[in-house]
């Protein structure tokens, strides 16, 4: 890896980190992460249960999202991130509390879909050339 690679890399890290902290904190999210979280005696929140006039869920069958509070944040996200994009220069600051987080990292998943596209325009190799005396 050269030492521009290493600076580009490091660029898009804290421009990745950028983005989330400006697009994603003080967002509708910090409002649903504000609330009660319960606490479990043994760990793992199969001891937790809501309770609802319906009967009770357990913990980890529940969804802790409504399908009305993800479309209110996705579409605050979408257009923060739009204009972050619009306006980088203008939006971007000084990394704040996400100069402390952990260093981004390529995500597995996407990254199929990137070496899809990949393998597919690699081009196919050509035949050793032949020793002309081995014929």
């Amino acid at each position: 890896m050269t030492d521009e690679t290493a600076t580009d890399g490091r660029d898009l890290e804290r421009l990745a980190l950028s983005i989330v902290e400006t697009c994603m904190r003080n967002t509708g999210l910090e409002d649903l992460h504000s609330e009660i979280f319960p606490s479990s005696m043994i760990g793992d929140y199969s001891d937790v249960k809501v309770v609802s006039p319906f009967g009770e869920i357990p913990w980890t069958g529940l969804s802790r999202i409504s399908n009305e509070e993800m479309k209110v944040l996705m579409i605050e996200v979408v257009d923060r991130v739009f204009t972050y994009l619009s306006y980088p220069e203008e939006v971007a600051r000084p990394l704040g509390g996400a100069a402390r987080w952990n260093r981004p990292r390529l995500n597995a998943d996407l990254m199929k879909t990137v070496q899809r596209p990949l393998q597919l325009a690699a081009p196919v190799p050509e035949p050793a050339p032949q020793n002309p005396k081995s014929i």
